[in-house]
């Protein structure tokens, strides 16, 4: 027992000291390949049990016939490991570098192809993650491209909006200066007009930024969907009257809701407004309210036409407004963008679909429990 004990502790004491002067190494050539760092530790591996070996060896008093015959056993088990792990380093570096290249090529802005060849199960793992990281960068520089189209084509709208009252006021305003008109107050009436439409657009905008900026501050009140649909439908009614149109609000179920009432009031006035605009004269606009499972849902029906196919998934992008034939007299199509934007404040979404002879917008806000 005694004997075994010592051949133990001899053993634990080579292999202790070879596996200490490895960390030195490991530790001072921690920056450097995978390849050296598993040769270091195939050696380490080797020399602490030809450490221990040799110990056990001396102190069995072996011959020295015997003490060479182990020695060159461990020697040879050594040469092995070495050149195994050092083959295994050079593969796995390989194998890393090939990713390496992949992951830059899309790093630069292209696309990350992954290496055709099998690796370790790590570095397989890795190239997955990178190619599941390079389909939503690629996505999100698409939707990057899309906002950048949409706010150059905003601009152009705006500044043709913006030019053609200015100068118009201009106009109306020299002439009151130069006292050449005849009917004062028909220019007065047409410069308020105009600052009225300026003044709304820059409203518009205003919303649209606080939007944007994260910046819209909402205070959730619980009331009833029927109120909010009649409270929007008195404020569109002299619009309705104006292009000869009809508003039907008969199919709104009283169903409670937990929104801001100015800013969803907001969302139904854009509808209605948006809806009244489109539709021909003796057409109708409808208003309806219902429940689906977890939903509230909101739809104003037009009677415009519909809409392109190709153009619905752009409705609600900033400064949309359609063909010129379905460009309305004012605004610079910043309203169905607001919609969306205080909709999804609120937790919900915008839709819009084609139906038989126009279109319907449809506002789904979460359910209030009763």
């Amino acid at each position: 027992m005694r004997d075994m004990l010592l051949i133990a502790l001899y053993a634990l004491l080579g292999a202790a000291a070879a596996g200490m002067a490895g960390a030195l190494v490991l530790r001072v050539l921690r920056h450097r390949s995978v390849a050296v760092s598993l040769t270091v530790v195939a050696a380490v591996t080797v020399t602490a049990m030809l450490a221990g070996t040799l110990a056990v060896a001396q102190a069995m008093f072996l011959s020295a016939h015997d003490l060479t015959v182990v020695t060159m056993v461990v020697a040879m088990a050594a040469v092995v490991s070495l050149a195994t792990a050092l083959l295994l380093g050079r593969w796995v570096v390989a194998r890393s570098r090939e990713l390496a290249r992949a992951a830059r090529s899309f790093g630069d802005g292209g696309s990350f192809a992954a290496p055709g060849r099998s690796s370790t199960a790590e570095l397989d793992e890795l190239s997955r993650e990178l190619a599941a990281t390079s389909e939503r960068l690629a996505a999100s520089r698409e939707r990057e491209r899309a906002l950048e189209t949409s706010r150059r084509e905003l601009v152009a709208w705006i500044s043709h909006d913006l030019r053609t009252p200015l100068a118009g006021l201009r106009a109306m305003s020299e002439a009151l200066e130069d006292g050449v008109v005849q009917d004062p107050e028909r220019y007065f009436r047409q410069i308020r007009t105009e600052v009225d439409r300026l003044n709304a657009m820059v409203g518009d905008l205003f919303e649209l930024s606080r939007i944007h900026a994260g910046a819209l501050s909402l205070t959730p009140t619980r009331m009833s969907v029927y109120d909010l649909v009649g409270e929007a439908l008195a404020g569109a009614h002299p619009l309705a009257r104006e292009h000869g149109v009809r508003l039907v609000g008969d199919a709104v179920e009283p169903l409670p809701v937990e929104v801001d009432g100015k800013e969803m009031t907001r969302v139904l006035a854009n509808l209605l407004v948006n809806a009244i605009r489109r539709t021909p004269a003796d057409g109708t606009v409808a208003v309806a309210a219902e429940r689906r499972e977890d939903w509230v849902v909101l739809s104003v029906t037009d009677g415009c036409g519909g809409i392109p196919e190709e153009d619905l998934p752009r409705v609600f992008d900033t400064g949309w407004r359609g063909s010129q034939a379905r460009t309305p007299p004012a605004g610079a199509g910043l309203g169905l963008a607001i919609v969306r934007g205080i909709v999804e404040a609120h937790s919900g979404h915008a839709d819009v679909r084609n139906v038989s002879g126009g279109c319907r917008f449809e506002v789904s806000l979460p359910t209030t429990s009763a």
